[in-house]
């Protein structure tokens, strides 16, 4: 793999850092252990080349163009909170705001080069690949949406370091999570950086709007890099934030495997997600109140305009009528493109940990979670 991204670039230099162990242990894990069917195959083979050149490339950039290297990234908000809480749907309408910048899944997919030279084929190109994830699982889309010019989770940003939850999200590798859980991820956050100042050459704003759950879990790795962050976490009662995103990752790994356990998932997600909170939580207690803004899932589902207001506010930002006016046009397009609704039975992943979370619920003023019984859930895939 790492010889067929070398001649499909014509480079041999993957710039700094150290890829090859865990690069490594996830293909020996999906080999011995994800049980990958021949789509899951062909993914895996082509999803690591197309990192790898990725890699190669924004190497190869930043010898071209020194003022990558140059770009200050100056207090970047990191939207976090349980998955499936609403930190999709809030990341998108602060990205809505002209004085914001959010990565897009187009400029993740495809981030070389730094400039606009490409950039329709680009954008064209990563709609033709979530065409395919949709045609492949067909239920995706009322879940989670998804479009080439949409903002997008930023731990993609960090694949090339292949140390991101997104591969254990996609496949069983319990070796590799295992592994991965035990790291020092400081250096996929500096790679985190890099890709930050990469994409801020092409188009600059005032602040970056980033977002993704798993930030939780590695909450110092990330303030040693981002010492100045701000905070958007946002709360929804654990258990159905745990079977939701449980019925997330069944739907994907079925995509690439034919032997899928949503006991064992729903098991996984209870351990990870009641960690990821503790250490967040314990994080968030030596920050000064003024960096992390907190916001209720229900208030968010109920008003979503609003709860971005209320971001403004706690941090001390001016919200221009203009940059209202965009939030509102962009969450009646997200409405317009949502495609159904997302069901599970909660029971299905036998969510028997509830205890993990008694700290949290008891800070936060949810009823203390109890093991559910058969419960058939509904979300909008917006609202998420």
């Amino acid at each position: 793999m790492i010889d067929k991204a070398k001649r499909a670039c014509r480079l041999e230099d993957f710039g700094d850092g150290e890829f090859f162990e865990p690069l490594s242990r996830l293909l020996e894990a999906c080999h011995r252990e994800a049980r990958l069917n021949f789509i899951g195959r062909m993914a895996l083979g082509s999803d690591v080349v197309r990192i790898l050149r990725n890699r190669l490339l924004l190497a190869r950039d930043r010898r071209l163009y020194p003022e990558i290297a140059r770009q200050k990234i100056r207090e970047p908000l990191f939207i976090v909170g349980l998955p499936r809480s609403g930190t999709t749907l809030v990341h998108m309408l602060l990205a809505g705001d002209p004085a914001h910048r959010a990565p897009l899944t187009w400029e993740v997919m495809s981030p070389s080069p730094p400039t606009q030279r490409d950039r329709d084929r680009r954008i064209r190109q990563a709609a033709r690949n979530l065409a395919v994830l949709r045609w492949l699982a067909p239920t995706f889309e009322s879940v989670h949406v998804t479009g080439a010019e949409l903002p997008q989770e930023c731990v993609s940003l960090m694949s090339p370091t292949f140390m991101s939850d997104q591969f254990d999200t996609m496949y069983n590798v319990p070796t590799y999570r295992a592994w991965f859980f035990s790291q020092d991820l400081r250096p996929a956050y500096e790679f985190h950086r890099r890709a930050l100042q990469h994409l801020q050459l092409r188009q600059s704003a005032e602040r970056w709007v980033l977002k993704a759950p798993a930030h939780m879990f590695a909450a110092p790795a990330l303030l040693s890099i981002y010492p100045d962050a701000r905070f958007v976490q946002i709360h929804r009662d654990p258990i159905e934030a745990v079977a939701s995103v449980s019925s997330l990752v069944t739907i994907l790994r079925r995509v690439f495997s034919d032997d899928v356990d949503p006991v064992q998932i729903g098991r996984d997600a209870l351990s990870y997600w009641s960690q990821a909170l503790k250490t967040f939580m314990r994080v968030r207690d030596q920050l000064p109140a003024e960096h992390v803004c907190d916001l209720r899932y229900e208030n968010v589902r109920r008003d979503p305009v609003a709860a971005a207001r209320r971001i403004y506010e706690h941090f001390g930002w001016p919200l221009s009528p203009q940059a209202e006016s965009q939030m509102n046009i962009v969450l009646a397009q997200q409405s317009s493109q949502t495609n159904g609704v997302h069901r599970y039975d909660a029971a299905y992943f036998r969510l028997d940990g509830a205890n993990r979370f008694a700290e949290y619920c008891e800070r936060f003023d949810f009823a203390s979670p109890a093991p559910r019984q058969r419960t058939e859930c509904a979300e909008v895939a917006v609202g998420r």
